[in-house]
């Protein structure tokens, strides 16, 4: 018996030896902040999330679909998320603690990972309205997005820059992307504002289900507006019906992180987005305007020191 338990004790510490010889690792979680389940920022999303599961040993993932920007640095904040999408101007704002654009005080542990491809701001009309510049919008209806999403911070920027305001509208809707898109299906909504990738499903959907109007913002706009705002083009045949280019503006789109996420994570996060190019243009056409040569352009935020690790060994920094 003595025998016996003396080899058991014994089987028991090499069984423990031989575990403690394994550094041990708890699971990574990586909760990936997206936007609407219509936009860009979702479909992306899945696929990064994807590739952070198979490419980070441990890592377990997870995609939010959220009201985009703002709600996404507020909730990377509060430590409710790994890395997020988010538009320029929002992560400037934040960075500044803008109370009128939803940040009540500094958010002082955003760091930045990369920035992604440009977001145009689309203004779609259906073509019975008439709209086709933007002082056709006064006295129509117009939806901007969720109050106080990035999209919507984007609304009153162009407006203001064009001598305008929502008092100039008949009607101002604060919808998500696709319940907009069913308001002008149903013509009880004459245009909306998205601000996204080019090739939005939300306004594909709209293109073949109703003539549209694709409004054109002046070059002026962007001008008076600065960085992070620059002059764009929405190609002709971008949308159903969309027969010539509309001028436009466009922001940059930035993935973001916080700071009590491990040096590793974060330069993984940053690697394998660069590594996975191919797979992540296929989930949204709007990812092949990513570029590891303009990856640290115009950042409002600090880098996090995992993605700064990465940017050294490519020689970006």
């Amino acid at each position: 018996m003595r025998k016996l338990i003396a080899s058991t004790v014994a089987a028991g510490a090499i069984a423990l030896a031989g575990l403690s010889a394994v550094p041990a690792r708890a699971d990574e979680f990586i909760n990936v902040l997206t936007g609407g389940t219509s936009g860009v920022y979702y479909p992306l999303g899945v696929a990064l999330a994807k590739i952070y599961g198979d490419g980070i040993p441990g890592a377990r993932t997870q995609v939010q679909a959220t009201k985009a920007s703002v709600e996404n640095l507020n909730l990377l904040q509060q430590g409710k998320g790994e890395i997020a999408f988010s538009l320029g101007d929002s992560v400037k704002m934040a960075a500044e603690g803008n109370a009128e654009a939803g940040f009540k005080a500094p958010l002082d542990k955003l760091r930045g990972i990369a920035a992604i491809y440009p977001n145009y701001i689309q203004i779609v009309a259906s073509k019975d309205s008439g709209i086709k510049t933007l002082a056709d919008l006064k006295g129509k209806s117009l939806s901007v997005g969720a109050a106080k999403s990035g999209t919507e911070l984007n609304a009153r920027a162009i407006f203001a820059a064009n001598g305008m305001s929502y008092e100039d509208l008949g009607k101002t809707e604060y919808l998500p992307f696709a319940e907009s898109v069913e308001l002008i299906k149903n013509r009880q909504l004459d245009a909306t504002l998205q601000s996204a990738g080019l090739g939005v499903a939300s306004l594909k959907d709209l293109a073949t289900s109703v003539p549209i109007n694709v409004v054109s913002v002046p070059k002026a706009v962007a001008e008076k507006l600065g960085a992070p705002y620059v002059a764009a083009t929405i190609p002709a045949n971008t949308y159903d019906g969309q027969t010539e280019d509309a001028e436009t503006v466009a922001v940059v789109n930035f993935l973001v992180t916080r700071s009590d996420v491990s040096d590793e994570t974060a330069y993984q996060m940053t690697k394998l987005l660069f590594e996975n190019l191919p797979a992540i243009s296929a989930a949204h056409n709007a990812a092949s305007a990513i570029k590891i040569e303009d990856a640290i352009k115009g950042m409002p935020i600090p880098l996090h020191p995992g993605a700064e690790r990465y940017y050294k060994e490519k020689g970006i920094l």
